[in-house]
């Protein structure tokens, strides 16, 4: 196993700016990360800041998480020698293969492996469609597969909203009881998965301090009583967005 040391480091100062900030974090089922072996973390995606708060999850269980993230934060001068340091595990769409396949190592030598199923951003902040990814990782590799739950990250730093870096906000880490997929119906264990998660990120959000997340909130699902977008919202603004990128990569083609 690698030593490690660049990604203990930035865990130290991230406990550092923790304190700084004066953030109360509110954590239940820690205990379901296993202490050793390999593990699929299945993680809700609400903020930019996700890696960092689904990681201080598996802290008690002194654990290192392995993300999942796309290429192209491998690819990024600042971001790209930081993510191989800590051995996460790039994706590349073209290339999708030899990722799983990279993954399912990484499981089968006894790491913690971190997914993101929504593969991007939820702005509704309620569980978005899960890619069956990581049902089919813990499947192949015999791994339990842990939903775990963020709630308050969003109010720090996503899509839409400006950042917000005043202190004393509530994060919320849920971590579920482990699943055991098999595999032979990747397609009904993943719906099983994300009813999990809606669960207890409703579970999670009824949690959460109330004076936190009046009504109205931006942050808080528009079907509890926010003013996030709906589902249905949510997703005509993925669209747009999507049309936007393309629309820039084919201007810069004819440049």
């Amino acid at each position: 196993m690698p030593l490690d040391l660049p990604y203990r480091a930035t865990i130290l100062t991230g406990l550092a700016w923790f304190k700084a900030m004066d953030f109360r974090f509110q954590i239940s089922g820690q205990e379901n990360v296993p202490r050793t072996g390999g593990a699929v973390l299945a993680i809700n995606h609400i903020s930019y800041l996700d890696f960092i708060m689904a990681g201080y999850g598996a802290h008690p269980s002194r654990r290192l998480v392995r993300f999942m993230a796309k290429r192209e934060t491998f690819d990024h001068p600042v971001s790209g020698p930081l993510m191989r340091s800590y051995h996460h595990i790039s994706v590349d769409r073209s290339e999708g293969v030899a990722s799983y396949r990279n993954a399912v190592d990484y499981l089968r030598r006894g790491e913690v492996v971190g997914v993101f199923p929504e593969a991007t951003i939820s702005r509704s902040f309620e569980i978005k469609d899960l890619k069956s990814g990581a049902v089919r990782l813990a499947a192949e590799a015999e791994v339990p597969l842990i939903p775990l739950i963020l709630w308050g990250s969003q109010r720090i730093m996503t899509k839409d909203h400006p950042k917000d870096f005043s202190r004393g906000k509530t994060i919320a880490v849920t971590v579920g009881d482990p699943l055991h997929p098999t595999g032979e119906n990747a397609v009904a264990e993943t719906a099983e998965l994300k009813a999990t998660m809606a669960r207890l990120l409703d579970d999670t959000i009824a949690a959460y301090p109330a004076q936190e997340q009046p009504p109205g909130s931006w942050w808080l699902p528009a079907r509890l009583g926010g003013s996030a977008p709906t589902p249905e919202q949510a997703k005509e603004l993925d669209a747009a967005e999507l049309r936007e990128r393309a629309a820039k990569r084919a201007a810069k083609r004819t440049k």
